[in-house]
């Protein structure tokens, strides 16, 4: 394939056009280098475009786009609301115009278009919990009730077919961003495949970005020589894949588009549930380090549990991870500081 890669100077990105050179693919990279995310600002050569998605622009001799491009980040304050909205719906919507005769497009989507993960409630089902309530947080009561009857709910894993609720700027511009593409699908006779990645970690994670996440909150911490520390009680639910397997799924989606459907999205996790509490430790011993500190501080944006399963691309498209936890932390650690 003759592969257009945007944002491929960053965190994921890199890896993804590493994983495409090695499958022999042929890679032209698009990258603004975001001050905030990058020191540096290489000059153009003929595999990299150093430019904005939303600037029009056209491609010539592509078969294939993997849109990585986008800022994300917590999107918990209205303060950078309009930033979210131009870089990812503005920037999708000019990506797609800008397209012409291509047809082929795998986005990055997130698993933050879901919201709040799975509940069920023993006596009234499926429910969709409400807003989590500041008195509750105050009170350390931080796991969402049923909003009919206000009993303990079960957390599970989200399939793709669920509803979602996105309860962030970052989640909403995300979600616009597939609607915009099923949109250009359906009018071009085009195929999009959505990847909505769970909390990516591994070699080359960025630190004091907004692109930082929690993995990398807690490394930062490590490595400054202070004890990590957790919000709430620790047993949030998360699903950590590494970023080596989030390649290849990019990379398996991307080559399987001719026979895919106008529009398909899959999450893609490592299957395995795993708590906040849980990767701090496991970052912890790796550095041979204190236990964390379960703070009980909360951000009123985050939601409390969000694990999907990643079933419906390990058996459409035959990808499976490769990388336990353990497994995954031991290569972050191994990696240094890159």
């Amino acid at each position: 394939m003759k592969v257009l890669l945007t944002g491929g100077a960053g965190f994921i990105g890199r890896h993804v056009h590493h994983q495409l050179l090695a499958e022999g693919h042929e890679v032209t990279v698009l990258d603004s280098f975001r001050p905030d995310v990058h020191a540096d600002r290489p000059e153009p050569r003929p595999d990299l475009i150093v430019g904005d998605v939303r600037d029009p622009r056209t491609f010539d001799g592509i078969d294939t786009v993997i849109h990585l491009a986008a800022k994300v980040g917590l999107g918990v304050s209205l303060d950078d609301i309009d930033d979210y909205v131009s870089s990812n719906s503005l920037g999708m919507a000019v990506l797609l115009k800008s397209l012409g005769s291509i047809r082929n497009l795998v986005y990055a989507s997130s698993m933050v278009v879901y919201g709040e993960g799975r509940y069920d409630c023993d006596d009234h089902g499926h429910v969709a919990p409400g807003p989590r309530r500041t008195e509750d947080l105050d009170a350390g009561r931080f796991e969402p009730p049923c909003p009919y009857c206000g009993a303990p709910l079960r957390p599970g894993l989200v399939t793709e077919d669920a509803v979602p609720d996105p309860r962030n700027a970052y989640a909403a511009s995300k979600l616009n961003g597939e609607h915009l593409a099923a949109t250009w699908a359906r009018e071009t006779g085009g195929r999009v495949t959505a990847l909505r990645f769970h909390n990516v970690y591994g070699p080359g994670m960025p630190r004091n970005t907004p692109y930082a996440g929690v993995a990398a909150i807690f490394r930062s911490a490590l490595e400054r020589g202070e004890t990590p520390r957790v919000f709430e009680d620790g047993r949030q639910r998360r699903d950590f894949v590494h970023v080596r397997d989030i390649a290849t799924a990019v990379t398996m989606a991307a080559s399987a588009l001719p026979r895919q459907p106008a529009f398909t999205a899959y999450n893609v996790g490592s299957g395995t549930v795993t708590t906040i509490g849980q990767i701090a430790a496991e970052l912890c011993r790796a550095y041979d380090a204190p236990p964390p500190i379960v703070t009980g501080d909360y951000r009123l944006g985050d939601v409390r549990h969000i694990t999907a399963s990643s079933d419906r691309i390990r058996h459409e498209l035959g990808w499976k991870p490769s990388y336990d936890l353990s497994a995954g932390v031991a290569d972050l650690v191994a990696s240094g500081t890159d």
